[in-house]
This record gives C-alpha cells, sequence and structure tokens, in this order.
C-alpha cells in the first residue's frame, strides 16, 4: 500500500521517481571515466571512484533485480525520450526490464565490480592505471545498455561503444606491438562484422516503422509468412553481427589474440560482456528466429563450428591464458546452441542460463591464471606448470572454477549445460534437425571441454622443479645404508635421561643462505588486497552454488526432469576422457598431455591453424577491388576534366572550316521561312 505523501510502494518497491534503477545501472557505470578523468589525478583516487562507483552500480542492480521480483519495475522506463523522426518510423529510446536482462545485468555488475578491485593490485604500478579503470567502466555502461536496451537504436550504440572500449582494453600496453596488432586486430574484425548488424536493425525497423524491440517481434511475427525472405535475410546478417562479435566461425582468430592485453581486461571482455551481447541480443529477439527456421539452422550450425573446432584448439594450446581464450569461443557456441534450440518456443532461457553461469567461472579461472601469471612471471606452460603445489587457497579457487566449466556435478557449469543436452535431446527425437545438429555438437563440446580443463588441472599441480629434485634427493638418500657399529652408537649418541629426551641441548646446525633451495617467493607477499580475495571467493562461491538459480521463477526452465541415463552416460564419458588425458601426461616433463602431439599441429593450433591468412587473403582481394575502383574513378575524373579542352578543340577545328559566308542554299532557305511565315500571317 502506497504510504500518504510518500513516493515510495513498501510492498512492490516501485519507485515513483524520475530516475529508477534501471537507469543507475547504467548511470553509474557510465560516471566512472567522467570523474575519473576531469577529478582525480592520482591512481589511489581513481581506485576509489572506481571501485565506489562500480559497486554502487551493482547494488543498483541488485535493487532493480529485488523490485523485479516484487512486482515494483517499470517495464520501459524512459531515457531522453523519443526522436521527432516523422510519422514514418517512432523512434521511443526506451530501456526494457524483464527477468532475463535484470539477471544478466546483476551478473555483468558483479564480475566489473571485481575486475575493478583486481585490478588496482594487478596494474599498481601501472602509470596509466587511471586510464584503464575508466575503459573498464564506459565498457560496462556500453554492456549494461545493451542488456537493458528496449531500442534497437540504443543497442547499436552500446554495441559500437563496446567495440572502441575493447580497442583501448586490448591495447592498454601501447608500446607493445603485440599488443598494438591485438587491439587493431579486434577492432577491424568486429567493425567488419558490425556492418550486417546496421543492415539488418534497418530491414527490422523500417519494416515494423519502429524502433521499439516490442514492436519489431510484434511486426514480424505477424508478417513473417508474407515477408519471409526479407525477415530471413535481417536474421541472417544479425547472426552475422553476432558471431563477429561473440568470436564465432569465421571471426574466431581475434579473441585468442586479444590475450595481450592485462588480464583484468581479458576477465571483462571473455567472461560476461563483449563476447555474450550477441547471446543478449538475440535473446530479445528470440520471437523472430522462432519464425524462422532458415536463421535457427544457420544459427546451429555456426555455433557447433565454434564450439567444436574451439575446443579442440583449447586442448593444444601452449599458453594456458590462450586455452581460456579458446575455451571462451567454445562456451559462447553452447550459449547460441541454447538459443537455436529452445528458440521454437520464443524463449531465451537455456541460452542466458549458460551465460551467467559462464560469467561467474570463467571470470574467477581468468583473474586467477593472472595471480598465477605474477607469481611465475608468465603463462605459458613451462612456467605455470606446479604453480599450485605451493598455494592451497588458489589450488582451491582454480580447481573450482576448472570443475564448473568442465560441468562436474553440482557446479554450475553442470547445470547449464545439462539443460541445453536435455532440451537438444528431446527435440532431436521429435525431429528438429536444428536440435539435433546441437546434440552432436554438445556430445564432442563436453568430451572436449572434459579434455582440456583436465589438462590444465595436471599442469597447475605438476611438481617443480625444485620439488622434483628434492624427492630424488630424498629416495637416494632413502638408498644409502651406513654400517654404524655399536660402539659407535653408544659413544657418537647424545645422552638421553628415562624418557628418551636428549640430556644436553645442543644448538641447531644453520643452514647457510647460499645452500638453501631457490624456492618461489611466499604467496601471501604477492597476493590481491582484500577486497579483490573477497570478490574471487564470491565468485568461487557462486560457481559451487549458483545453479540453483534454475529452480527460482526467474528462469523457465525445466528442471524438474532431467534425463538421469543421459547425464551418467556424459559423465562415465567424461571420466574415461579425464583418465586418458591422465595417463598422456604421465612422463612429460611438465605434465603437458599435449606434448604427445606432434609439434606442428601443436605450432599450428597455437597460431589458431593460421585463420590470420585467411583474413591477409580476404583483406588483399578487398584492397585489389579498392584499387581498381580507385583506378576507374581516377580514369573517369581525368576524363571529365579533359572533356571541355576537347569540346573547345573540336570547337577551334569547327570554327576553321567555316568560311564566315553564308551559302546560297541556306539563303534559300532562310528567304522561304519569311515568305512563308508572312504568307501564313496574311492569310490568316
Amino acid at each position: 500500500m502506497m504510504l500518504a505523501n510518500s513516493r515510495f510502494d513498501t510492498t512492490t518497491l516501485a519507485l515513483d521517481f524520475p530516475v529508477q534503477p534501471s537507469h543507475l545501472v547504467v548511470l553509474l557505470q557510465a560516471a566512472i571515466p567522467v570523474l575519473i578523468l576531469l577529478l582525480t589525478r592520482r591512481s589511489a583516487r581513481a581506485f576509489a571512484v572506481a571501485s565506489v562507483l562500480s559497486f554502487l552500480g551493482l547494488v543498483a542492480a541488485i535493487a532493480l533485480l529485488v523490485q523485479h521480483t516484487r512486482g515494483g519495475a517499470i517495464a520501459g522506463p524512459d531515457t531522453i525520450g523519443g526522436l521527432p523522426l516523422g510519422a514514418g518510423i517512432r523512434v521511443p529510446l526506451h530501456l526494457q526490464v524483464d527477468r532475463l536482462s535484470v539477471l544478466v545485468a546483476v551478473a555483468v555488475a558483479l564480475v566489473s565490480w571485481v575486475v575493478q578491485l583486481f585490478t588496482r593490485w594487478y596494474l599498481y604500478s601501472d602509470p596509466r592505471y587511471r586510464q584503464f579503470a575508466a575503459s573498464v567502466g564506459l565498457f560496462t555502461a556500453a554492456m549494461q545498455l545493451v542488456v537493458l536496451s528496449g531500442d534497437v537504436l540504443l543497442i547499436l550504440v552500446g554495441w559500437e561503444l563496446m567495440g572502441w572500449c575493447s580497442y583501448l582494453l586490448i591495447g592498454h600496453e601501447s608500446e607493445r606491438p603485440k599488443a598494438r596488432r591485438a587491439a587493431y586486430k579486434a577492432f577491424m574484425v568486429t567493425r567488419i562484422a558490425d556492418t550486417p548488424l546496421v543492415i539488418g536493425l534497418a530491414i527490422l525497423s523500417l519494416g515494423a516503422h519502429s524502433t521499439g524491440i516490442d514492436d519489431i517481434v510484434r511486426h514480424w511475427s505477424a508478417a513473417a509468412d508474407s515477408h519471409g525472405t526479407a525477415l530471413t535475410v535481417a536474421l541472417l546478417c544479425l547472426i552475422c553481427a553476432v558471431a563477429g562479435k561473440s568470436a564465432q566461425v569465421p571471426f574466431q582468430d581475434w579473441l585468442a589474440d586479444a590475450m595481450e592485453g592485462p588480464t583484468p581486461a581479458s576477465a571483462l571482455i571473455h567472461a560476461a560482456t563483449m563476447v555474450a551481447a550477441g547471446t543478449v541480443v538475440l535473446g530479445k529477439l528470440v520471437g523472430l528466429l522462432e519464425a524462422c527456421d532458415a536463421a535457427r539452422v544457420v544459427l546451429a550450425l555456426v555455433a557447433a563450428i565454434s564450439a567444436v573446432g574451439a575446443g579442440v584448439l583449447a586442448f593444444c594450446q601452449h599458453d594456458l591464458k590462450r586455452l581460456l581464450a579458446w575455451s571462451t569461443v567454445s562456451q559462447v557456441g553452447l550459449m547460441l546452441l541454447g538459443i537455436a534450440v529452445a528458440a521454437q518456443h520464443g524463449t531465451a532461457d537455456l541460452g542466458i542460463a549458460h551465460l551467467l553461469s559462464h560469467a561467474m567461472f570463467k571470470a574467477l579461472l581468468f583473474l586467477m591464471i593472472g595471480w598465477l601469471s605474477v607469481l611465475v612471471s608468465g603463462t605459458a606452460v613451462e612456467r605455470l606448470s606446479g604453480a599450485l603445489s605451493k598455494h592451497p587457497e588458489a589450488r582451491r579457487m582454480v580447481g573450482i572454477g576448472l570443475l564448473a566449466l568442465a560441468g562436474v556435478p553440482p557446479f554450475v557449469g553442470f547445470v547449464s549445460k545439462d539443460l541445453i543436452i536435455d532440451e537438444a535431446a528431446r527435440r532431436g527425437i521429435d525431429g528438429d534437425l536444428t536440435a539435433r545438429i546441437a546434440f552432436a555438437a554438445l556430445v564432442c563440446v563436453v568430451l572436449l571441454t572434459t579434455a582440456y580443463t583436465m589438462r590444465m588441472w595436471l599442469i597447475l599441480i605438476h611438481r617443480t622443479g625444485a620439488q622434483r629434485v628434492q624427492v630424488r634427493e630424498w629416495v637416494e638418500d632413502s638408498y644409502d645404508v651406513q654400517d654404524v657399529g655399536i660402539v659407535e652408537m653408544l659413544t657418537d649418541l647424545p645422552q638421553v635421561d628415562a624418557h628418551g629426551r636428549p640430556t644436553e641441548r645442543t644448538a641447531p646446525v644453520e643452514v647457510p643462505p647460499e645452500d638453501e633451495p631457490d624456492l618461489e617467493p611466499e604467496f601471501g607477499e604477492q597476493q590481491p588486497g582484500g577486497g579483490a580475495r573477497f570478490g574471487l571467493q564470491l565468485l568461487a562461491v557462486l560457481s559451487v552454488v549458483g545453479g540453483l538459480l534454475v529452480v527460482s521463477p526467474m528462469l523457465d526452465v525445466d528442471w524438474k526432469h532431467p534425463d538421469v541415463w543421459l547425464i551418467g552416460a556424459s559423465l562415465l564419458l567424461m571420466g574415461a576422457i579425464a583418465l586418458l588425458v591422465r595417463m598422456m601426461s604421465v612422463g612429460t616433463v611438465y605434465g603437458d598431455a599435449a606434448a604427445r602431439l606432434p609439434i606442428f599441429v601443436r605450432a599450428s593450433a597455437s597460431r589458431g591453424f593460421d585463420a590470420d591468412r585467411l583474413y591477409v587473403a580476404f583483406g588483399q582481394a578487398f584492397l585489389a577491388l579498392a584499387r581498381g575502383v580507385a583506378r576507374l574513378d581516377d580514369r573517369l575524373d581525368h576524363g571529365v576534366q579533359q572533356l571541355p579542352a576537347a569540346v573547345a578543340a573540336f570547337v577551334r577545328r569547327a570554327d576553321r572550316l567555316h568560311t564566315r559566308r553564308p551559302t546560297s542554299g541556306l539563303v534559300a532557305v532562310s528567304v522561304g521561312l519569311v515568305a512563308v511565315g508572312l504568307m501564313g500571317v496574311i492569310l490568316w
């Protein structure tokens, strides 16, 4: 009941204010770069602004979630008002608050907050920390705008802004050529793929005479039979753009190179923001996919090829950070498969559920790899081999992340993957082609994910060189037995009392510093602050218990009827694959099962099977076409410029041929015309 003279409903949590929590979710993140760049000059103050505002953004997202569950959230809050473009098209520019967008907004805000906390420690001595923190805030605001947008024009604004911010985050260490190249590559590939997005959204908006998502879905769902070709073309354009932003085939190669950016940027881009934006957009337009079978099949094929191919590449990577990058490509493929499978009934819950679970465990894994890379000064297999052997706290959190990624019950990854597999199996039995494609890909992805997560775990817990040397010395000492006489035992050993304790205390033998083993620095000396550790622990907890979200009314999924036989078969196959990888790792120098593969295979996989060559070939063909058009344009321009001179020359030549005296025939014709004219006037 609304209280008297009150603008707050305590029952539904409805607010009678112009600014709603949905606005604050975006505005608080957008305020971070403004305040940092205008009001701060030191890193400490910049961190205070970034951490506080990102935390308030998380609080606003949680408040929006609670408000929505209570029924007090405004479904379509206005922003700056509609654009007056005339009667031909309506541009409302409003937001859209529903159960899925609210859940994704909370996940994005949580990951962004943890990344801001971790960044302060990771880039503590970086002179450009302020710029990085500001870019993270702007990037998060752009993603939240895409998540909460109810207008395709706002989606386009957030989509493009994310592309610019990703360029800044990946190329943060601009003094390194590899970072500059990776940033440029990511920007160019995604920009090329973004062109079809504009075309697809324009087709949908012009057909519906509105840029509002509800209007678009309503119009095209009703006109699918009469305008099926236009709808198919528009959706194929959207799928192409989603493939570019989410690093799916054929645009998959830029994401692995983006690992040249700082680890916090990788965690932000790969976990819940840029690569997941395509899943969010298709989730908003899932009603159109329901009406277009061709688009669903194309989406399933693109996602299936991407998920399986990226899983193979992940197993072969020599750099564990790049392994996680290819794992992201594979997991995003699973999200899109969930969209394609469930689109037949107009729901995106399966894809969004895996997006939420992926955000938790992938952000945890990326940040933990960043933590370990500081300890061992690198992310290659040689550096990270045995990195967890001395650090139980890191071992526990990395283990949770890998178990969730592999889909081991009861972790969150198991819940979201199993829901997609069960749905694909049920629809595949009913004869749905999209579901059959998805199920075949899902079986392969489950096995490949188990393989590369097991490989990564075995590398991280492998004994370090110092530990192996120490164990070997212990074994050698156990075989070194000396004969000692009874007299030497009685005379050389210290005197003891009745309880066996020495009667004379001897000073402990001090080991000279140069004789001490060269151990790694203590874990406590190189670990993030309390806030960052709390954020990592929170992600770990959510990776364990986050699967319980499916039992809430926020997700509309069938969790009550799991296929027990299918779950048991998948777990049995996962166990067999894990055992095989363990056997392959035995006897290798770094505990790396991929060392059993031929060197040329691993080298080619580390280069992404040379997908760059396809990009270069496409670029060369495009440049050749552009040069041909430029040469044709130059010739046409030169011809136009020479035309006046040619006309003048023709006139001069004609003038020289003229005698400047009228001929008799011309005089006769002129006199005849005058005579005829006079006769006509007189006789009229």
